[in-house]
């Protein structure tokens, strides 16, 4: 089938569908589209899988809601829940990377029975919610450093300066937050008066050994035709997300789940050495946490094998039900 559009419910997503068989459908954060599981959409695809890719709400050519609470995950993941019904998916194995991560991870404690399993990608499972506002959080800390975190919560600031330079900005945040750069060096500089670009560090030229200019390429037009607002009301949303997620406190992920992320990933650094031991303790079947030696936040990329053969082996472990195309008219025929 491969890229197409889809309407749902009025709203429009852009996904990559490819492939019969049992789904598995990966959701991306930022600055991401689907287009950054294309490793993995061939490598399921060659294995028999269906596989599903879409641009999230607010990236590439699915629809930008200008609410920040239409980008809580909990919005997202009963939106993404509509989505499996259209395309007559019951249930499938759901992969998150980044932003995606908790809304995969939503999806399976709101609608069990939709998730067969779970893959995260970078984030670990976390039953827990900060104890004030994350905005405060957030303020608080940008006092001394620079954090994107902050930075990115008033509408129209980041925008103005990262809009006119995507593939520039692009690259150097791919850089930082992949295994060649200590990422967390860019909270060592002062918050007043700088934007990114003032602090991500210069990006060597491509191609890289997990990016080459032409995927690079696709990533900027893509941003430069929409801009980042999309992209950024992810960060808008950390409030809302907050008092959205209140119901799942302390809540176990009952699904068989496996967990990927690079031992660079500066997400592993800043969830503190306690954060997979906590996952282990709420996530009952979590049938594998690696850290793959090397490799940053990007980890689909930078360790496309690595990252599809653990995918691989652990989707060929799940029963994943399929519909055929009657049961696919029924259950339309009765939502």
């Amino acid at each position: 089938m491969g890229s197409r559009i889809v309407e749902v419910d009025g709203f429009t997503w852009n996904i990559d569908d490819r492939g019969d068989g049992p789904a598995v459908v990966m959701c991306h954060g930022f600055p991401g589209l689907g287009y950054s599981y294309r490793h993995q959409l061939a490598a399921l695809v060659a294995a028999g899988y269906r596989a599903v890719a879409p641009d999230m709400p607010g990236y590439g050519r699915t629809g930008r809601p200008r609410e920040v609470e239409e980008y809580t995950n909990v919005a997202v993941a009963d939106r993404l829940v509509r989505l499996l019904d259209v395309l007559g998916i019951d249930s499938a194995v759901v992969v998150g990377h980044d932003f995606g991560a908790p809304v995969a991870w939503t999806t399976a404690l709101r609608h069990p029975d939709r998730v067969a399993g779970l893959v995260l990608l970078a984030v670990p499972y976390s039953p827990d919610r900060m104890p004030v506002r994350p905005s405060e959080i957030f303020r608080g800390l940008a006092d001394k450093h620079f954090l994107h975190l902050h930075y990115f919560q008033e509408p129209g600031v980041a925008e103005a300066e990262l809009d006119p330079h995507p593939r520039e900005f692009l690259q150097r945040l791919f850089f930082a937050l992949s295994g060649g750069y200590r990422y967390l060096d860019v909270w060592s500089h002062p918050s007043d008066g700088r934007g990114y670009l003032d602090v991500l560090p210069t990006a060597p030229d491509l191609p890289w050994d997990w990016l080459a200019d032409d995927e690079l390429a696709h990533y900027a037009a893509e941003f430069a035709r929409t801009g980042f607002r999309g992209g950024l009301s992810w960060y808008r949303a950390y409030d809302a997300n907050w008092e959205a997620s209140r119901p799942y406190e302390g809540a176990k992920v009952q699904v068989p789940t496996l967990f990927v992320a690079g031992d660079r990933d500066p997400v592993i650094a800043m969830s503190g050495p306690s954060a997979l031991e906590r996952m282990r303790d709420f996530v009952p079947d979590l049938r594998g946490a690696h850290l793959l030696e090397g490799a940053g936040h990007f980890v689909q990329m930078e360790r496309r094998d690595e990252v599809n053969e653990l995918l691989l082996s652990f989707v060929s472990g799940i029963r994943i039900p399929t519909r055929t195309a009657e049961q696919h008219f029924h259950r339309r025929s009765s939502t």
